[in-house]
């Protein structure tokens, strides 16, 4: 393939090194720009304070970033992170109680943010034409005179003086939730995209511990999603080094705290007692971390009636979601995905694909989040009846699949968007909830709707 021009990745976060490895194979030069200094591989960078704090990469996630970057999950698994199935090596708490233990198939994997970023950013970094700045501010775009067509950037360097202009062919904002592209719009004489905005007033905090084999009864990961009943929830997860990272967080008015103390009392509060149990008995590593997360935001570019040429957004820019669904940088490989396909067809009304292509990537992460979190906090807006009617027939998906393997997996793999929502409304699926919740729990656990379970 024949690659010519100049493109520039705003940020070099996940989303950002997966859109760069994207345009990698169209561009004759990717130069990604970036705010903060890298830190050595392993640790946090400063612009990522969520990277205290437990994350998940989603099965979907794990399978798109392995395509981008062959052999990238390989490399993690030898640097210590642990690819485990979702339904065996893991524990999942929902409406009340877990869900049965199996083998599922489904393959996660286990691994801190700062590992995870430092690997794909020297995998996108070894590419011949993929180069990084540190240390860089973007301050806006640079235009044609009729503002048709972006032609680059302006930046000031943090360790120098005044300002500068850097030509591109194309600009991709990959700078995150806090993005100023809207700003830089309007300041070109275009119309912002309509934001949909989603409060939740979520709250969490974080200690990473010394992990013992037999701590949550051999399991790698338990996760626990709040209810109705108890806006709480936590996610303990194996990470490299043999160690815990256990966050707990509460929504609205309902926060865990930031010292030991409190963290341990929360921990002690949840329906699940492995929190507790490696809370007050593991050697704990580090202080405790807070960290408040206050909406889901989405941005509707591909709204938009008007929008210049050589100019995108990406990942965070466009939708960040609750992070206690673990979407985020699945939805960015996604993306990444669908900016090398349309790149593939031709940069001619590049925007106005890509945005809507990846409209459709968000659609579904964002009704999860959106839809469960508007139960949770009853958003009148986005909780109406047909929501209600929703999650009240997920609830009872979720104690059915206490027994029923089936039902477990239909859920795990719309979770990790692997399946459509509307999987889990198929006949034969529906029959199983019924039934699931009809039959006395004794005979449940001998149906043979049932698949064994340890």
């Amino acid at each position: 393939m024949h690659m010519q021009g100049h493109a520039i990745v705003i940020g070099a976060s996940i989303s950002g090194l997966l859109a760069a490895r994207a345009l990698a194979d169209h561009f004759e030069r990717v130069t990604l720009l970036e705010r903060d200094a890298i830190p050595p591989a392993g640790e946090n960078r400063k612009g990522v304070p969520q990277g205290h704090h437990a994350h998940g990469l989603l099965a979907q996630g794990r399978i798109s970033m392995e395509q981008l970057l062959p052999g990238l999950t390989t490399e993690l698994e030898a640097a210590g992170a642990a690819r485990g199935d979702l339904a065996d090596d893991a524990r999942w708490h929902l409406a009340g109680d877990f869900h049965c233990r199996f083998k599922s198939g489904i393959k996660g994997l286990l691994v801190s943010r700062p590992l995870l970023e430092a690997t794909v950013r020297r995998r996108v970094l070894a590419l011949p034409n993929v180069t990084l700045q540190p240390e860089v501010d973007v301050t806006g775009l640079t235009a044609s005179p009729d503002s048709k067509h972006v032609t680059g950037v302006r930046l000031r360097r943090l360790c120098g003086d005044g300002e500068q202009a850097l030509a591109a062919d194309l600009v991709v904002d990959a700078s995150g939730r806090g993005s100023r592209l809207p700003g830089w719009l309007s300041a070109l004489g275009y119309a912002p995209p309509q934001e949909e905005r989603v409060d939740i007033g979520l709250s969490y905090t974080t200690r990473v511990y010394r992990r013992a084999p037999e701590h949550a009864g051999g399991a790698r990961a338990i996760v626990l999603a709040a209810s109705r009943e108890s806006r709480r929830t936590g996610a303990l997860l194996f990470m490299e080094g043999e160690r815990w990272i256990l966050t707990v967080g509460g929504y609205r008015g309902d926060p865990p705290g930031a010292g030991e103390a409190a963290l341990l009392d929360f921990a002690r509060s949840l329906p699940a007692p492995q929190f507790a149990e490696v809370a007050s008995q593991a050697e704990p590593l580090t202080h405790p971390k807070t960290f408040r997360y206050p909406a889901n935001v989405r941005r509707r570019y591909e709204r938009l009636a008007r929008f210049p040429q050589g100019l995108l957004a990406i990942g965070d820019a466009i939708a960040s979601f609750n992070p206690v669904y673990g979407q985020g940088m699945t939805v960015a490989a996604l993306e990444a995905q669908a900016l090398a396909a349309e790149l593939a067809c031709g940069k001619e009304g590049l925007a106005r694909r890509f945005f809507r292509r990846a409209a459709k990537l968000v659609d579904v992460p964002w009704t999860i989040a959106v839809g469960n979190d508007a139960r949770l906090l009853d958003i009148r807006e986005y909780n109406g009846f047909a929501n209600r009617l929703i999650n009240g027939y997920l609830d009872r998906l979720h104690r059915a699949a206490r027994t029923d393997a089936v039902l477990s997996l239909a859920f795990h793999r719309v979770a990790n968007l692997m399946a459509s929502p509307a999987s889990l409304f198929a006949p034969a699926i529906v029959a199983r909830v019924l039934l699931g919740n009809l039959l006395p729990r004794r005979f449940r656990a001998a149906s043979p709707l049932a698949m064994t379970t340890r």
